[in-house]
């Protein structure tokens, strides 16, 4: 018996009632949902905006609700997640006390018809204070020391990284059961591929009554369960040539159901699938790669915050949206970092059956955590084994981590490794880890590994030479990155739809705009001025200037530059000879509209990043590399399980439209194959394409090198070099745009253009373009799919423009 609806909300300074009897002088209550939090019904109400957000930690939060039961007797009430300092009465009495938010609970009741369920979150703003073990070293991610010491997220407590929207409530939901409602409770369930390729499955089980026969069923095979001295059951399951779970950039990822079947009756566990994880560290023992069923696999994604800083949604619907767009870029992982929250078992299931790989840190972060107090680590490890059993058999959980920059933040403090690498993350967590999970890979910290545990060149690093640090783009392959759990962090400019919503004022010059820009706390600088740093260098034009006299073409190379920088870096990193086993952006969705960390916007709208990433995560795919005077080098990656034959073909423009070279070959690329092809392989003479020697003018300004289907002509991959650096100046440029289709069929768009179009947006109010902020060759058709947005009106037609950042005009369609 689900308990969502009915509560009331109410909301008093600290301490002002000691229990839910003195609730009875206060008047002002309003309606909330559960799961849902403090935050979540004052907006619903009317009294709260996420953009101005009230403080909630300094009153006291109560939730009350009427539970009529039809027979009345003994039950369990669980409670998933309390958020945070929590006291729970049933029926006038207190039944439970809880002061970590990671935590679920379960307490026996007697229900009686009527009855009146009662939560108090208790302020936190007190707890903050309290004195605690002395700190080796004090953060400047949060505003609050104490934070260490109580077990909540750090969302909302970090300022400049997101807005101050404090946890508050029961985020989690709350049920009311039968205690013998369980006729078959799972303990321990295990799927894994062997290197035979066989799954094997192996469960331990409990059931309530006298059995005689258990039979555990999955993949069309069948196993005999036992039952031990224990009283549990126990049955191994071995399924010959099983369909194994693949991340969707490999393969299917494929689910099995699993059933018990005892006294003629079937019982659903769920689904899982059958894969295999290994960690390589390459010849030098010093890398950080995974290899899923025997299988290289780049790991490349971005790291999650959650759908909804207000409300802390965990159902199926505030996932899907955004876990489909991060399978349509190409993504195969995501991260969740410790400075967020562990999301529901919808999250994870969608995750399964989407194929998306899943790098999880435990909800540790930058402190230094008392882990000589006996009741911290209690709590710590009932959180770490909730968690791991809640997701056991989950095969898109692909790597376990102690936390995020703890190791780091000792580091750069100048302390020595034996006073920032402690036991929380090497022996306490990763004990949990290997005996619940061994499956999975565990990092202790992220990042960690070489000189520094933040030296990207060894083991996990978060990388932020490209971006922060304001390193040319060749230093993404000279800082030799084995693996970059976070990277490439900008201010990345949302779509103007969604600025004109929300967001209507001038960039850079109203307050409002900057307060949505990310920044570290106490930096003289944030992640615009980044974002103008490359503006600078790739496209040769002053921001200030910009901002002046022309906000629209400043927002506009603001949209394009961070992604070309992503899709440059990417394609450094994913060719062949490469040490990089994987990169997570920072980060994937932003927590308001504006121009956040996110490649996806708040209101769940693609940026013109997200579609940058969508290009350079292909898993067929071309690239360019600018090797100077060795030449510019041709990178082709199938990293699919069948073998693809393809034409390649490359052309070097001048004036961006006049082929002055030109080659092309038949490829054969074999499964998982990467091969790289020196350009002047394909013209059959020495051309310097990279504007490297400086034999005279330049002959060229834009190389098109394309990988298509030889059956039908059509382009699988592109990609685009610019020995001069990025055009400068704006053209005559001629596109032809052309939109076909129906509402059942579905909408097209053909364009074409006389020369070579940079950066080609398409803007429709009610259509979004499967493809946008893309390079456009000459002589060539690209077919753009649109498809209709979550509230755009049956009948309506495809209706807006198309304009390319070179261009001079605009097409309307």
């Amino acid at each position: 018996m689900r308990l969502d609806e009915g509560w009331q909300l109410t909301l008093s300074a600290p301490d002002a009632a000691a229990g839910p009897a003195d609730l009875a002088t206060f008047s002002d209550r309003i309606a909330a949902r559960v799961p849902g939090t403090v935050a979540g019904a004052l907006a619903a109400a009317g009294h709260y905006r996420a953009e101005d957000p009230l403080p909630l930690h300094d009153k006291d939060a109560w939730f009350v609700c009427q539970v009529d039961v039809a027979n009345p007797g003994a039950r369990a009430l669980r409670l998933d997640g309390l958020a945070t300092i929590a006291e729970v009465y049933w029926n006038g009495e207190q039944v439970l006390s809880s002061d970590s938010m990671f935590l679920a609970h379960e307490v026996c009741v007697e229900a009686r018809a009527s009855n009146e369920l009662a939560i108090c979150f208790r302020a936190l703003g007190p707890h903050l204070y309290k004195k605690g073990p002395r700190a080796r070293w004090r953060p400047q991610l949060a505003v609050s020391q104490g934070l260490r010491l109580i077990r909540t997220t750090l969302l909302g407590h970090m300022p400049g990284w997101c807005p101050d929207v404090h946890a508050v409530g029961p985020w989690r939901p709350i049920s009311l059961m039968k205690p013998d409602g369980a006729l078959v409770t799972v303990k321990r369930l295990d799927a894994r591929l062997g290197a035979d390729g066989a799954g094997l499955l192996s469960l331990v089980f409990s059931m309530d009554g006298s059995q005689d026969t258990a039979f555990l069923h999955c993949a069309g095979a069948t196993a005999t369960a036992t039952l031990a001295d224990d009283g549990d059951w126990r049955a191994e399951l071995r399924i010959p040539e099983v369909a194994p779970w693949w991340p969707h950039t490999h393969g299917d990822p494929v689910l099995h159901d699993i059933e018990i079947e005892a006294g003629g009756l079937r019982f659903d566990l769920g689904r899982t699938g059958f894969r295999r994880i290994e960690v390589d560290k390459g010849g030098d023992g010093k890398g950080f790669a995974l290899k899923i069923n025997g299988v290289d696999v780049f790991c490349r994604g971005a790291v999650w915050t959650t759908p909804d800083i207000v409300n802390l949604p965990c159902d199926r619907e505030s996932y899907r949206h955004l876990l489909d767009l991060a399978r349509k870029a190409g993504m195969n992982m995501l991260r969740i970092g410790g400075t967020m929250t562990y999301e529901g078992p919808e999250f994870f299931a969608l995750c399964d059956e989407l194929g998306l790989m899943v790098w999880q840190d435990f909800q540790f972060a930058n402190y230094d955590y008392p882990v000589k107090d006996e009741a911290f680590v209690a709590l710590v490890e009932a959180e770490a084994r909730q968690f791991l059993e809640a997701t056991q058999a989950c095969p898109s959980l692909a790597v376990i981590c102690g936390g995020s920059e703890i190791y780091q933040q000792g580091a750069m403090l100048g302390l020595p490794e034996e006073r920032w690498k402690g036991p929380l993350s090497e022996t306490l967590l990763a004990g949990i880890a290997k005996n619940l999970r061994p499956d999975v890979p565990y990092v202790a910290n992220s990042p960690c590994g070489g000189a520094q545990p933040f030296s990207p060149n060894e083991g996990i690093a978060h990388y932020y030479g490209v971006g922060a640090y304001l390193r040319p783009l060749e230093d993404a392959r000279r800082a030799n990155v084995r693996f970059a759990a976070e990277c490439l962090a900008f201010s990345n400019v949302p779509q103007q739809r969604t600025l004109d919503a929300h967001l209507s004022v001038r960039p850079g010059h109203d307050p409002r705009w900057k307060a949505r820009v990310p920044r570290d706390r106490g930096a003289g600088w944030d992640f615009e001025d980044v974002r103008d740093h490359y503006l600078t260098r790739l496209y040769g034009e002053d921001p200030a200037a910009l901002r002046y006299g022309d906000p629209g073409r400043y927002l506009d190379l603001s949209r394009a530059v961070t992604g070309e920088v992503m899709e440059a870096t990417f394609a450094e990193w994913r060719r062949a000879a490469s040490s990089c086993g994987g990169a997570l952006v920072w980060t994937f969705q932003d927590l308001l509209p504006g121009a956040g960390w996110g490649v996806v916007d708040a209101t769940g709208e693609p940026k013109p990043a997200w579609y940058a990433l969508k290009r350079a995560f292909r898993p067929v795919q071309i690239a360019l590399t600018d090797e100077g005077t060795n030449g510019l080098a041709i990178h082709t990656i199938n990293e699919t399980a069948d073998e693809r034959n393809l034409i390649l073909s490359i052309a070097c423009l001048r004036e961006g439209r006049t082929p002055v070279v030109s080659g092309r070959r038949e490829l054969a690329l074999a499964p998982r194959q990467s091969m790289e092809i020196a350009a002047t392989d394909l013209f059959g003479a020495f051309f310097d394409t990279t504007y490297a020697y400086r034999f005279g003018p330049p002959s060229h300004d834009v190389t098109v090198a394309r990988l298509s289907d030889p059956a039908t002509g059509e382009s699988v991959a592109e990609a685009f070099h610019f020995p001069l650096g990025f055009p400068h100046a704006q053209t005559a440029l001629e596109l032809g745009v052309g939109v076909e289709g129906n509402e059942r069929d579905g909408w097209r768009m053909r364009l074409t253009a006389d020369r070579f179009a940079q950066s080609v947006h398409v803007a429709d109010e009610n259509f979004r373009p499967d493809d946008d902020w893309f390079h456009l060759a000459p002589g060539t058709e690209k077919v753009i799919l649109l498809t209709p947005r979550d509230d755009t009106v049956s009948g309506a037609t495809p209706q807006g423009l198309v304009a390319a950042l070179n261009g001079s005009g605009t097409q309307f369609y």
